[in-house]
């Protein structure tokens, strides 16, 4: 195995276990994927496409166990919406690129590939769930001439890929409980002050400042400041 084929596992693992909702510390332990056939079920699992690409997937030995967490008597938060953080950690350490939507379907062939990098995760002695990465080789980046350390020869690989164009007015954390109290008629204040410039976020990364206007009677974004996105990416 070549170093960034061990080095970036380790890593996504440690970046999930500290994001998942549990009431115990975890640690990842590697295991064997096929010696799991027959114990798994349906997993949250998610691609990312980037200059290093991967297909990642958990999978909890109990999935009622993010029920208190998610709200199991309403249909505002999933239990994919609880693991998604803790997904989009693992991605993080792959650098530039996309993690496209979590998706809950069976996740046994990925897990018993010989590619794919298996974690235990347990916690007080007892086994919370499994972690699954396979990390696929994205090929050369072509006879652009440009170098592999490029920040446009590497986006270049992924220049197909639609993503997410956010406008964000503004933000605040809530707890579980007290979304789940929304009513209608209920006003929920911004950590921004009327008149300040919105957050263009490219699929989740700030990349422009702008204001609202209004185009033909819908809503629009006009720039008014682009950010240096290149330097904050090297």
């Amino acid at each position: 195995m070549t170093p960034t084929s061990t080095v970036l596992p380790a890593a996504a693992v440690d970046a999930l276990i500290g994001l998942l909702p549990t009431p115990v510390a975890l640690r990842a332990l590697p295991c064997s994927g096929a010696a799991l056939a027959g114990r798994l079920g349906e997993a949250a699992v998610a691609s990312f496409v980037g200059v290093t690409s991967a297909d990642i997937a958990i999978l909890l030995a109990d999935p009622a166990s993010l029920d208190a967490a998610a709200g199991a008597e309403s249909a505002l938060v999933s239990s994919q919406d609880v693991l998604r953080p803790a997904l989009e950690g693992a991605a993080g350490v792959f650098g530039v690129g996309v993690l496209g939507e979590t998706r809950v379907e069976d996740a046994t062939a990925l897990f018993a590939d010989t590619e794919t990098v298996v974690y235990e995760l347990t916690g007080d002695d007892a086994v919370t769930g499994w972690f699954a990465i396979r990390l696929r080789d994205n090929g050369p980046t072509g006879s652009t001439g440009r170098g592999t350390g490029s920040v446009v020869g590497k986006l270049g690989r992924i220049n197909s890929v639609e993503m997410a164009l956010t406008v964000e007015i503004g933000r605040t954390r809530m707890s579980v409980r007290d979304v789940l109290g929304l009513e209608p008629g209920a006003v929920i204040e911004l950590d921004r002050s009327a008149g300040a410039p919105a957050d263009i976020l490219l699929n989740g990364r700030l990349i422009a400042h702008g204001e609202i206007v209004v185009v033909d009677q819908d809503y629009a974004v006009r720039i008014t400041q682009i950010l240096d996105v290149a330097e904050s990416l090297t």
